[in-house]
Parts: structure tokens; sequence; C-alpha cells
């Protein structure tokens, strides 16, 4: 993975450079819309950052409400950022919420079309949003949940309802994720991301440890 960022919003943003062709290519800031340029050709020697081109910032517009969710899903793989998944009610607030975080939103309306996406292309963040609450296990999103530990521990699941406490490790763990976040607590969600996937960071990295020993 390569780290650039928006010449414009300067929103920081990951790029899997695998999937970028021997070109320079363009590509809108998930954030600002603004257009992007890298050329994969001047990214040898395995840089870790990359500065985009300059380029003229374009027009911020919201995601699609409107169309089939086969054109919305269409929209979605525009660009060459990291993915995040978002499954079960199709939110704007979501989507912008993944945006600010740094992901670009791929929607999928039931758990087993995510699951085989997931499956595929391992995103980062798995933003699960039910189109009802019940009582744990979340039956709808099994075919998610239910994955081994080793291909569940390549992202970081979150759970989002309105009727449930943002941060309320009880709720995570019968749910089966690693964080819950209540819908009226969006516009605070980048932080609540950040020290959330810190913490988890630091946890898996002591169990890493402790686990490498045991086997050494």
């Amino acid at each position: 993975m390569i780290r650039i960022v928006c010449t414009n919003c300067q929103k920081p943003l990951s790029l899997d450079e695998t999937k970028l062709p021997d070109k320079e290519v363009s590509f809108p800031c998930p954030v600002c819309k603004t257009k992007l340029s890298i050329d994969r050709r001047k990214l040898a020697g395995g840089a870790e950052e990359a500065e985009p081109a300059p380029s003229v910032p374009a027009a911020a517009a919201p995601p699609p409400e409107n169309g089939s969710a086969a054109e919305r899903h269409e929209d979605d793989h525009d660009g060459f950022g990291s993915k995040a998944v978002l499954v079960g009610n199709d939110n704007a607030n979501l989507r912008q919420a993944a945006k600010l975080i740094g992901f670009m939103p791929v929607y999928f309306a039931t758990a087993q079309e995510a699951r085989d996406f997931y499956m595929q292309e391992y995103p980062q963040v798995v933003m699960i949003n039910p189109p009802q609450m019940s009582p744990p296990p979340l039956e709808s999103m099994q075919p998610l949940i239910s994955m081994t530990p080793a291909d569940r521990r390549r992202a970081f699941f979150i759970l989002f309802a309105d009727n449930l406490r943002t941060l309320d490790g009880n709720a995570a763990f019968l749910y089966g994720v690693n964080l819950v976040v209540a819908l009226k607590d969006l516009p605070a969600f980048p932080q609540i991301y950040r020290d959330a996937h810190g913490y988890h960071e630091r946890l898996y990295a002591s169990m890493n440890s402790v686990i490498k020993t045991l086997h050494s």
C-alpha cells in the first residue's frame, strides 16, 4: 500500500499500487472530488508515500441516492483507493463517514454479496448497517460475521445502529464485531474510529507477539 495526500482537502488516502497500471492515471478524491493523478512508474523503490500531481479541484458531489443499486455499486468502484464495504441499509451519511477515514465505500445489499467481495478483495473496513436490528447473533449478517477468525482479522468490523451505545464493548462482543457506533454519533465517527482502531492494532500486536514467543 502507498499513501498520498489530497492536494485540495489534505485527506490522507491509501492506494493499492498493485492495481495501478504502468502509466499515469487520474481519479477523484473520495472526499472533495478533486482530480488527483499518480504514475506507478515513479513509485519504484517501494516508496510508501507518494505526492499526487497537482490538479484543479472539482465541485464536491454528494453520493448518489437515486438510481438502481447496480448503478450505485458501479460508481463505488471508480478510482483506486482502498475500499470499505458497506452492507445492509444504503446510507449517504455512512458513505461519507467511510470517505472521511480515507476509504472508498462499496455497497452491498446482502451479507452474502458482501462476503463474496470480501473473500476476493479483503477490504480493510466492513461497515454493517442492518435493515433491522435483532438480539445477537445478527442472523441477517451471519455470512459475514461467521467467517473464520483468520479471515475476520483481515478487516475492522463496525456495527452501526440506532439502539446501541457507541463503544459498547459487551455489544461488540455479542454481535461479533470490533466496534459499535450509534448513528447519532456519526459526526464524531472519524475520531471514534481512529481511537478504536488504534487500540485494536495495539491489542493484536501484543497478542501476536505472545503467540510468536510461545511458538519460538
